[in-house]
């Protein structure tokens, strides 16, 4: 009996077990309605989510970000890359010359030194000079005497005693005195106008600084090595280019290029002159800076847009690459939207549209990247 009722209060215990577990699975099978409800919100809170591609932006906020936004622009082509320097301009550099041999006495300045137009650069003594000087004063003394006698037979004819013979020959010889004395003056001129002593100084023909200076004090200058000075007007610098004839016949006088020095700086310049092609297959492209140019001898580089057409066009900043696809951020409704581009040349700072734009679209230019940040940054945070 008592057996029986344990098995009694055994199966009891199970059926009540098994009642309370059918029930618990019922309650956890069947949701809430706060449930069902926090349910439907998750889902309606996905179908909200932005866009793939997508980056919702006003422009007030994508102007305080830094993006810029433009439109497109019709016109592309590529561009060639010119080497080249900066140099003096012809006639902007000027090798000074003593004009006659002689000994070096003084040096009055040194290479870097910035001179006038006349100013001493050094003075010499020359036996040369001091002839030239003394011929020319034996030539006026001979030019006086010989007015003198001029004037003497002049009057010697009018009062009737003289000749006219006499007189013409006179004449001559004045004539003949004054070409001498002329010829004398001008050859002490080109001499520097040494003194009696035969000192000449030699002067800077033209402004600009001291490249070179060869003349010491005490070097004997002789008519094989007159040299004593390199002048050069740093101002008058030209930029100079190597291009290969094809890029060149697409210069023209007043063409303008684009030039950058090595550390960045950029310029614009104006095309002067235009030489052919040598034997070596390049042609010469002189111009002037805009402004300021850099020093003689800083390299540089130009860009010279080529080809042409009429294909849109877009800054070089607004191509992105967005998953590995070429893309530009076009502006819709709220915001932008990565849309795939294929692009072809770049020249100018601005890339070609091949495909993927009608032109009519307004995108995100300079600042482009902030925009391409922020879309990772969404889908990362989705991601995860």
């Amino acid at each position: 009996m008592a057996t029986r009722k344990h098995w009694l209060m055994t199966g009891a215990a199970v059926i009540a077990a098994l009642g309370i577990g059918f029930g618990a699975a019922r309650l956890f099978d069947s949701p809430s309605p706060a449930a069902d409800s926090h349910t439907e919100g998750e889902e309606g809170h996905s179908d909200e989510e932005a866009p793939e591609g997508f980056v919702a932006l006003t422009e007030q906020e994508a102007v305080a970000a830094g993006v810029t936004l433009t439109g497109l622009q019709r016109g592309g082509g590529t561009e060639l890359r010119l080497p080249g320097h900066v140099s003096l301009a012809p006639g902007a550099e000027a090798r000074v010359d003593a004009p006659l041999a002689g000994t070096v006495t003084a040096v009055h300045v040194g290479p870097g030194a910035r001179v006038r137009r006349g100013t001493v650069l050094v003075t010499l003594r020359s036996p040369e000079g001091a002839a030239a000087r003394a011929d020319a004063d034996t030539a006026a003394a001979e030019a006086e005497a010989a007015r003198a006698a001029l004037t003497r037979d002049e009057t010697l004819f009018e009062r009737g005693y003289m000749p006219r013979a006499r007189l013409d020959v006179t004449r001559a010889e004045a004539r003949s005195a004054e070409a001498r004395l002329r010829s004398a003056r001008a050859r002490v001129a080109a001499f520097g106008n040494p003194g009696s002593d035969g000192v000449v100084v030699v002067r800077s023909p033209a402004d600009g600084v001291v490249t070179r200076l060869i003349a010491a004090p005490g070097v004997t200058l002789h008519e094989e090595a007159l040299q004593v000075a390199e002048i050069a007007d740093t101002g008058r610098a030209e930029l100079v280019f190597d291009a290969p004839p094809s890029a060149a016949r697409l210069l023209t006088i007043g063409s303008t290029l684009r030039a950058e020095t090595a550390d960045g700086a950029v310029l614009q310049a104006v095309v002067v002159a235009v030489a052919p092609a040598t034997q070596g297959g390049t042609a010469t492209i002189r111009a002037t800076a805009q402004g300021a140019a850099p020093a003689p001898g800083t390299v540089l580089s130009a860009r010279l847009p080529v080809g042409g057409g009429n294909g849109l066009t877009v800054p070089a900043d607004a191509v992105q690459t967005v998953e590995g696809v070429t893309s530009i951020f076009v502006r819709e409704g709220d915001g932008f939207r990565a849309r795939p581009v294929t692009v072809g040349a770049t020249a100018g700072g601005r890339t070609e549209i091949l495909s993927g734009l009608t032109g009519s679209e307004r995108i995100a230019g300079a600042g482009a990247f902030v925009l391409k940040a922020e879309l990772a940054k969404g889908e990362a945070e989705h991601g995860h």
